[in-house]
């Protein structure tokens, strides 16, 4: 060998493929990855302008009085908090720290674009259990899809991107079924946005059951999706190895305390988060008053099944200064953002329909 050599299996990787971008110069609504439509709250900048005085510093690697903060908002013991990058990094780190080279992980599909990618880069084998035609998690079948092989259950609820939330009664029978050695990940970074009464507890899922593990996240309802901050909530035993196969010094100091702020402005972000729920109402009725079939979200986006047309959909969207996301061959989401925009969308989404 005269060279170095990337290792073989990163080139079956899936390229994880980023929300569009408006074109520069033009005036379009970003839609297209899920973000709050809103700025950070004057005294999120606040936190954000004065921890900037010390970046010549390293961040506090453990983050404590983040993680400290966190486990006093939730009720949970802060040595079982772990923060990183945002939850995507933090679920690397879970995989890492509890998947052996060729260990299974199940997953749902279609569901987060970073699953697969998380999975192999762990070195674990990734299998996918396909989401039903209402965009519902087939928790049955991911149940049935759980062998001796099996590390590693991973449930996102609400479903990115379909939308819908797992129910509380059907997350119970699914933990019965699943044996205990399995870890049993909820990700949960759109659970803000959940209004749905039959949707399960994840925190009291958690108190129960000693094989789950909690991922969250500060980007979505608190709006800081540009400073990356997301965490694992596992019992103590458990967080001490994700702790250790994490990032030394990943959060920065800048996200730490924006963090912080956040959660001190609770309140304020959360009636931001009503406002997105309202709107999120007003996109679904107002799709399904065209005719249009779409799951029940549960998320800040919407999905519309288009199949083989996602593309053809969101080119239209575009041109009409809306910037959708397109799944090839499966689907568009449509992330939730000013009513102006969703105004624009219902425009695009009637004609489509003529």
């Amino acid at each position: 060998m005269s060279r170095p050599v990337v290792r073989r299996d990163l080139a079956d990787l899936p390229a994880y493929v980023p929300g569009a971008r408006s074109p520069v110069g033009a005036a379009a609504f970003k839609l297209s990855s899920n973000e709050n439509p809103y700025p950070p709250l004057p005294a999120v900048v606040a936190a954000i302008m004065d921890a900037a005085e010390d970046v010549n510093r390293y961040p506090d690697m453990f983050a404590t009085e983040l993680t400290e903060a966190i486990g006093a908002s939730l009720g949970v013991d802060p040595a079982g908090v772990v923060v990183g990058t945002g939850s995507v990094a933090v679920l690397g780190h879970v995989l890492t720290a509890f998947c052996e080279p060729g260990d299974e992980v199940v997953v749902p599909w279609r569901s987060f674009e970073a699953y697969p990618i998380a999975v192999a880069l762990a070195g674990a084998v990734g299998v996918r259990v396909p989401v039903g035609e209402d965009g519902r998690l087939d928790l049955v079948a991911m149940a049935a899809a759980v062998t001796e092989r099996t590390r590693v259950v991973l449930v996102c609820t609400p479903n990115n991107p379909t939308g819908p939330a797992v129910r509380a009664d059907e997350l119970e029978e699914f933990l019965v079924a699943v044996p205990e050695h399995v870890l049993v990940v909820l990700d949960e970074a759109y659970v803000e946005f959940v209004r749905d009464a039959d949707a399960a507890d994840g925190l009291a899922t958690f108190a129960a059951n000693p094989n789950v593990v909690l991922l969250r996240t500060f980007s979505k309802a608190y709006g800081l999706a540009g400073l990356r901050v997301g965490y694992a909530v596992a019992r103590p035993r458990l967080a001490a190895g994700i702790r250790l196969a994490s990032t030394p010094f990943g959060v920065s100091h800048l996200a730490q305390h924006a963090a912080l702020a956040s959660l001190r402005a609770r309140d304020q972000l959360l009636a931001r988060v009503d406002a997105i729920v309202a709107e999120r109402t007003r996109m679904l009725a107002g799709l399904r008053g065209q005719g249009w079939t779409v799951p029940d979200s549960e998320a800040n986006f919407v999905w519309l099944a288009l199949g083989d047309h996602a593309t053809t959909f969101a080119e239209r969207c575009a041109r009409a200064g809306v910037v959708v996301r397109p799944f090839a061959g499966d689907g568009v989401r449509v992330s939730v953002g000013e009513p102006e925009a969703t105004d624009i969308l219902l425009e695009v989404a009637a004609d489509w329909l003529r």
